[in-house]
């Protein structure tokens, strides 16, 4: 039985927090490079585990497959609880953490669907697709604005320790329209992410699988 963990993921993409997550916990893993928007070829490589031909997919040491980047996180902290990086069942934040975990993919995340490739909503017409880029911007700035009016976070989100969804959010807000739209509307949050991008645990990680280059934390509707 293979002693890994194998991700189906790319460069700063949603398979980062699951990567980071088996890193925090010291599992080891490999990583199938599969930026899948790049077209047929990259995609054949995920459909034999996730026949929707998307990324993270996550086959476990048993030779278990999980896709969904929430439901990965969600299970591996769960799968190690002595790392506590997610609260115990039982708890008093599980019930805020759950609603977290799944509010990110189902609010924001799923939008980039449509954000990387408008026209698959807009058709061929440029101006639609600006219009889509522009409006979907403007929602995933709602979104955080509304978690961040929700939250009082601590050292992070849930308080004093580090979670995945710490993780994830910490990844989810580098996209477009980048971290200096999240700043702005989502402060306390902002505080939290910083302490993510800076955790010197993560140092090395964060260097090959997200670097911080320059204008990463760039703002525009188009980002």
């Amino acid at each position: 039985m293979n002693q890994a963990y194998t991700i189906y993921g790319a460069l700063g993409s949603g398979s980062v927090p699951v990567e980071a997550t088996l890193t925090l916990l010291g599992q080891p893993y490999t990583v199938v490079e599969a930026p899948t928007w790049e077209g047929a070829a990259q995609q054949a490589k995920v459909a034999g585990v996730n026949p929707l031909k998307q990324i993270p997919a996550l086959v476990t040491p048993d030779g278990e497959t999980i896709t969904e980047s929430a439901a990965i996180l969600i299970w591996l902290a769960d799968r190690f609880p002595e790392a506590r990086l997610a609260p115990a069942p039982d708890s008093p934040l599980r019930g805020q953490f759950l609603r977290w975990m799944v509010f990110v993919p189902a609010a924001i995340y799923s939008l980039f669907w449509v954000r990387d490739e408008p026209s698959r909503l807009g058709g061929p017409d440029p101006e639609v697709q600006a219009r889509i880029k522009a409006a979907t911007a403007e929602r995933i700035a709602a979104c955080w604005e509304m978690m961040e009016g929700q939250l009082d976070p601590g050292r992070y989100l849930l308080g004093d320790d580090l979670t995945v969804l710490d993780l994830y959010v910490a990844v989810v807000s580098r996209w477009g329209p980048r971290r200096k739209r999240f700043y702005e509307v989502a402060p306390k949050m902002s505080q939290v992410v910083r302490r993510v991008d800076a955790d010197p645990r993560l140092a090395a990680f964060w260097a090959e699988r997200f670097p911080f280059v320059e204008g990463w934390e760039s703002r525009g509707a188009a980002g």
